[in-house]
């Protein structure tokens, strides 16, 4: 299970069985955790491409990767459908989900950036005809063809299609491509009646969408 943020393993994590820290240098976050009878590895390294290819060479070198069976994009998406809000969870992949809980099955393509406006969503979704974007889960897909393992991407909206972000968050990522929790806050304070606001809204977003995610996964059967 590959994310970019811890936070959005964490509605998962609540209704998981043990979990174990795995001694993986090189990757922020590597856990493991029993569910459903199913061994499970979850690893966050940050937003984008090449930090996802980073961490994924780190398990690729481990004497255990051969009993990797699948590969899942879970974490946070933009909508670009209109009609999705918030908490609403978005499937694609290679392989049928079955689940109890409601979820919309549809496209999701993968920005080298955080897609900050409005306008940048809609044109993506003109141009790609995809319902969601995120920042990984085409580079979780090409790796998992390498290894011949089958892919899902289970997402969930955090922010809206009409919705344009408080902050252009693409400002501030340090050398290595993670987002600065220090240069956003100061960028906030520059503008604390519409960044702060917007901020504290994303923030509750995001936690609402990480229970929304743990909820669906207690539901589905893989």
């Amino acid at each position: 299970m590959v994310a970019a943020e811890e936070l959005e393993f964490s509605g998962f994590l609540k209704r998981c069985g043990p979990v174990r820290p795995l001694d993986w240098p090189g990757i922020r976050v590597a856990k493991e955790a029993q569910w459903k009878g199913d061994r499970w590895w979850l690893i966050a390294n940050g937003p984008g491409a090449g930090l996802v290819s980073e961490a994924l060479r780190v398990v690729a070198a481990s004497k255990e990767r051969p009993n990797v069976e699948g590969i899942i994009s879970i974490g946070f998406c933009g909508a670009l459908n209109s009609a999705l809000a918030v908490g609403m969870v978005v499937v694609t992949g290679e392989t049928p989900v079955t689940c109890s809980a409601s979820f919309v099955q549809g496209g999701i393509c993968s920005a080298d950036r955080v897609v900050v406006s409005a306008e940048e969503k809609r044109a993506l979704a003109e141009t790609t005809g995809a319902i969601a974007v995120d920042m990984e889960f085409a580079e979780v897909s090409r790796i998992a063809r390498e290894w011949a393992v089958p892919v899902r991407g289970i997402r969930v909206v955090s922010d809206t299609a009409g919705e344009t972000l408080p902050l252009d968050f693409n400002r501030y990522r340090d050398s290595h491509g993670r987002f600065s929790r220090g240069r956003i806050a100061l960028a906030a304070l520059g503008r604390p009646f519409t960044a702060i606001p917007g901020l504290l809204r994303l923030n509750r977003n995001c936690k609402l969408a990480a229970e929304t995610l743990g909820e669906f996964f207690a539901n589905c059967e893989f």
